[in-house]
């Protein structure tokens, strides 16, 4: 990487190029982010106003404050944080050790069970959507947090993800630990696990985002206003006529941030992984 930049760098026409075509579309990446934020600093007269003005003139926040009271907006966040928090966790453990399995141990067929496995990346949630929902109903699960969080254990892009990693590390790693009287438990947690930091980081990144976002599973399994997350409650910013766009950017914005500390500890986690994930094939 650093040779290529170097190379870049010894065309100056052709790297200032290149800089000035990626700040543009950093830019075109950030703007609707940046238009939120300032969204969210301002009154509903001031964000229609014609000529439309993209820095507000004053400050108005008001915005943060209310959005706490105009809804049950702490009980949503707390009710969304509850299941992505769960859900993440019991899905990177529970496709970490289904991973390990199809990687590493000897199992009779586990190559076409892991085909198997992998048919749920081909097919769309929707095609399962109303069979999922009658098992859970017929389970006495529907309306409550942990029929959601049962049809979440698991997916096929984690298993995958970990597996192959569990592939790239050297077979000799598990004899070793196997003459040293260690059993597969103990390997996977206290061998495999350690070394897989990057790709525990980039699934618990993936899965958190797409927990924290979902909005179709929650408005089928949850009908309780108490139970609700936060995609389903800033729909209450909309009444029959209105919508109010200055609370709902702030809450927005406020929903935004758990996602951005989210990837933040997962990119430091995984920089500082790189030195010790260097047992590959």
């Amino acid at each position: 990487m650093q040779d290529a930049i170097a190379k870049l760098k010894s065309t100056k026409p052709l790297y200032w190029l290149l800089l000035a075509v990626l700040v543009i579309f950093s830019l075109a990446t950030l703007f609707p982010f940046l238009w939120m934020v300032s969204a969210s600093l301002r009154t509903d007269v001031d964000l229609f106003k014609n000529p439309m003005n993209w820095i507000p003139q004053s400050l108005y926040l008001n915005n943060y404050k209310e959005v706490w009271t105009a809804i049950p907006f702490a009980q949503y966040f707390l009710n969304t944080v509850k299941l992505s928090v769960i859900i993440t966790v019991l899905q990177v453990v529970i496709c970490s050790m289904a991973a390990y399995a199809f990687a590493k141990l000897k199992v009779p067929f586990k190559n076409l069970v892991f085909i198997l496995f992998m048919t749920n990346l081909m097919m769309p949630w929707h095609s399962i959507m109303v069979p999922q929902f009658s098992v859970v109903s017929s389970l006495g699960l529907y309306n409550s947090h942990t029929g959601y969080i049962l049809i979440q254990l698991f997916s096929g892009f984690g298993i995958f993800l970990m597996r192959q990693f569990f592939m790239s590390l050297p077979n000799e790693l598990n004899e070793a630990a196997r003459m040293d009287g260690y059993n597969e438990w103990n390997i996977f947690w206290r061998i495999m696990m350690p070394l897989s930091a990057a790709s525990l980081s980039t699934l618990t990144i993936f899965t958190f985002t797409f927990m924290w976002n979902d909005y179709l599973a929650p408005l089928i399994y949850l009908n309780d206003d108490a139970l609700k997350t936060l995609q389903l409650g800033m729909k209450a910013f909309q009444t029959e006529h209105t919508m109010d766009y200055g609370l709902l950017m702030a809450g927005t914005v406020i929903a935004t941030i758990p996602m951005v500390a989210v990837f933040l500890m997962g990119e430091r986690f995984f920089m500082q992984s790189v030195a010790t994930t260097g047992m590959k094939n």
